[in-house]
Protein backbone atom coordinates (compact mmCIF):
# COMPACT_ATOMS: atom_id res chain seq x y z
CA UNK A 1 0.00 0.00 0.00
CA UNK A 2 2.62 2.37 0.77
CA UNK A 3 4.37 1.47 -2.65
CA UNK A 4 0.98 2.32 -4.19
CA UNK A 5 0.80 5.67 -2.20
CA UNK A 6 4.21 6.53 -3.16
CA UNK A 7 3.68 6.61 -6.58
CA UNK A 8 0.29 8.65 -6.68
CA UNK A 9 1.00 12.78 -7.23
CA UNK A 10 -0.53 14.18 -4.15
CA UNK A 11 -1.72 18.19 -5.09
CA UNK A 12 -0.24 19.91 -2.26
CA UNK A 13 -2.07 23.51 -3.10
CA UNK A 14 -4.14 24.53 -0.41
CA UNK A 15 -7.67 25.96 -1.75
CA UNK A 16 -7.67 29.09 0.33
CA UNK A 17 -5.25 31.31 2.20
CA UNK A 18 -4.36 30.76 5.47
CA UNK A 19 -5.84 33.95 7.98
CA UNK A 20 -2.30 34.49 9.63
CA UNK A 21 -0.18 35.35 6.76
CA UNK A 22 -2.21 38.64 6.23
CA UNK A 23 -2.44 39.87 10.34
CA UNK A 24 -0.29 42.01 11.78
CA UNK A 25 -0.02 41.87 15.26
CA UNK A 26 -0.05 45.23 17.45
CA UNK A 27 1.96 44.83 19.89
CA UNK A 28 2.30 48.30 21.60
CA UNK A 29 0.34 47.67 24.28
CA UNK A 30 2.42 44.82 25.25
CA UNK A 31 5.61 46.77 24.59
CA UNK A 32 4.37 49.76 27.03
CA UNK A 33 3.52 47.21 29.99
CA UNK A 34 6.78 45.77 29.64
CA UNK A 35 8.71 49.21 29.79
CA UNK A 36 6.72 50.18 32.84
CA UNK A 37 7.75 47.26 34.67
CA UNK A 38 11.25 47.77 33.63
CA UNK A 39 12.15 51.35 34.85
CA UNK A 40 12.40 52.45 38.12
CA UNK A 41 10.96 55.58 39.30
CA UNK A 42 13.04 58.81 40.19
CA UNK A 43 13.89 58.70 43.69
CA UNK A 44 12.56 60.96 46.22
CA UNK A 45 14.40 63.78 47.97
CA UNK A 46 16.60 63.06 50.71
CA UNK A 47 16.53 63.96 54.46
CA UNK A 48 19.87 66.18 55.57
CA UNK A 49 20.83 65.31 59.01
CA UNK A 50 21.79 68.49 61.23
CA UNK A 51 25.23 69.05 62.37
CA UNK A 52 26.53 65.91 64.56
CA UNK A 53 28.84 66.58 67.58
CA UNK A 54 32.30 66.49 67.10
CA UNK A 55 31.26 66.39 63.06
CA UNK A 56 34.04 69.52 62.43
CA UNK A 57 37.61 70.61 62.72
CA UNK A 58 39.11 73.92 61.29
CA UNK A 59 39.21 72.92 57.81
CA UNK A 60 36.58 69.92 57.34
CA UNK A 61 32.70 68.92 58.22
CA UNK A 62 31.32 65.81 57.86
CA UNK A 63 27.78 65.40 56.51
CA UNK A 64 25.17 62.51 56.89
CA UNK A 65 21.65 62.00 55.39
CA UNK A 66 19.45 59.52 54.70
CA UNK A 67 16.46 58.39 52.92
CA UNK A 68 12.80 57.59 54.19
CA UNK A 69 12.32 55.30 50.87
CA UNK A 70 13.01 52.10 49.22
CA UNK A 71 14.28 54.17 46.30
CA UNK A 72 16.96 52.68 43.98
CA UNK A 73 19.87 55.00 44.24
CA UNK A 74 23.18 54.97 41.95
CA UNK A 75 24.76 57.93 43.91
CA UNK A 76 23.93 61.03 45.43
CA UNK A 77 24.65 64.70 44.61
CA UNK A 78 26.22 66.99 47.51
CA UNK A 79 26.02 70.76 47.15
CA UNK A 80 27.33 73.16 49.28
CA UNK A 81 28.27 77.08 49.67
CA UNK A 82 29.38 79.49 52.06
CA UNK A 83 26.65 81.00 54.49
CA UNK A 84 26.88 84.78 53.46
CA UNK A 85 25.06 88.29 55.33
CA UNK A 86 25.59 89.86 52.19
CA UNK A 87 23.13 90.67 49.41
CA UNK A 88 25.56 89.02 46.91
CA UNK A 89 25.42 85.89 47.80
CA UNK A 90 24.72 84.71 44.23
CA UNK A 91 28.40 85.65 44.02
CA UNK A 92 29.54 82.57 46.72
CA UNK A 93 31.13 79.91 45.09
CA UNK A 94 29.10 76.60 44.84
CA UNK A 95 30.45 73.56 44.71
CA UNK A 96 28.80 69.68 43.77
CA UNK A 97 30.10 66.61 44.73
CA UNK A 98 29.26 63.14 43.59
CA UNK A 99 29.08 60.91 46.35
CA UNK A 100 28.33 56.88 46.38
CA UNK A 101 27.28 56.90 50.60
CA UNK A 102 25.36 59.08 52.66
CA UNK A 103 27.84 60.83 54.13
CA UNK A 104 30.99 62.86 52.85
CA UNK A 105 33.65 64.67 54.52
CA UNK A 106 34.37 68.13 52.84
CA UNK A 107 37.77 69.53 53.47
CA UNK A 108 40.20 72.57 52.58
CA UNK A 109 37.42 74.73 54.50
CA UNK A 110 37.51 78.07 56.36
CA UNK A 111 37.71 77.85 60.16
CA UNK A 112 34.47 78.98 62.29
CA UNK A 113 33.03 79.94 58.96
CA UNK A 114 28.82 78.49 58.51
CA UNK A 115 28.07 76.74 55.32
CA UNK A 116 25.13 75.45 53.81
CA UNK A 117 24.56 72.11 52.67
CA UNK A 118 21.60 70.41 50.31
CA UNK A 119 21.73 66.83 49.01
CA UNK A 120 19.72 65.05 45.81
CA UNK A 121 19.50 61.61 44.95
CA UNK A 122 20.56 59.81 41.27
CA UNK A 123 19.17 56.57 39.33
CA UNK A 124 18.96 56.12 35.79
CA UNK A 125 14.99 57.64 35.78
CA UNK A 126 16.80 60.88 36.84
CA UNK A 127 17.37 62.94 40.00
CA UNK A 128 15.18 63.76 42.88
CA UNK A 129 14.32 67.25 44.46
CA UNK A 130 17.23 68.63 46.43
CA UNK A 131 16.71 68.18 49.99
CA UNK A 132 16.17 71.25 52.91
CA UNK A 133 19.31 72.97 53.55
CA UNK A 134 21.29 72.32 56.61
CA UNK A 135 23.36 74.89 58.18
CA UNK A 136 27.19 73.28 59.38
CA UNK A 137 30.13 75.53 60.92
CA UNK A 138 33.39 74.06 61.11
CA UNK A 139 35.72 74.68 64.13
CA UNK A 140 37.31 77.89 65.14
CA UNK A 141 41.17 77.78 64.79
CA UNK A 142 43.02 78.24 68.11
CA UNK A 143 43.71 81.32 69.15
CA UNK A 144 47.45 82.53 69.22
CA UNK A 145 49.28 83.22 72.71
CA UNK A 146 50.75 87.03 73.37
CA UNK A 147 53.95 85.36 74.77
CA UNK A 148 55.15 89.11 75.58
CA UNK A 149 52.11 89.66 77.72
CA UNK A 150 52.25 86.95 79.83
CA UNK A 151 52.91 87.21 83.64
CA UNK A 152 53.06 85.04 86.73
CA UNK A 153 53.71 85.33 90.28
CA UNK A 154 53.66 82.49 92.91
CA UNK A 155 49.89 81.72 93.10
CA UNK A 156 48.67 82.96 89.59
CA UNK A 157 49.51 83.80 86.04
CA UNK A 158 48.17 86.07 83.17
CA UNK A 159 47.97 84.67 79.57
CA UNK A 160 46.60 86.61 76.83
CA UNK A 161 45.76 85.20 73.37
CA UNK A 162 43.74 86.95 70.60
CA UNK A 163 41.33 84.83 67.92
CA UNK A 164 42.66 84.60 64.38
CA UNK A 165 38.92 84.07 63.42
CA UNK A 166 36.41 86.55 61.73
CA UNK A 167 33.33 85.24 63.14
CA UNK A 168 33.10 85.64 66.72
CA UNK A 169 33.79 82.50 69.31
CA UNK A 170 31.41 81.33 71.78
CA UNK A 171 33.84 80.23 75.15
CA UNK A 172 37.78 79.21 75.13
CA UNK A 173 38.77 76.52 77.44
CA UNK A 174 42.21 77.27 79.15
CA UNK A 175 44.55 73.81 80.62
CA UNK A 176 47.57 73.39 82.35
Amino acid sequence: RLEEFLKKEVDLELSTLPDFEERVIDFSEVEQLMNSINTIPAPCAPVINPQAPNAATGTSLRVCWGLFSDDTVECYQLCYKPVSNERRSDEQAEHTLKVKETYCTITNLLPNTQYEFWVSALNASGISPPSERAVYVTAPSPPTIKSKKIRSCENAALVCWESRDINPVDSYMVEL
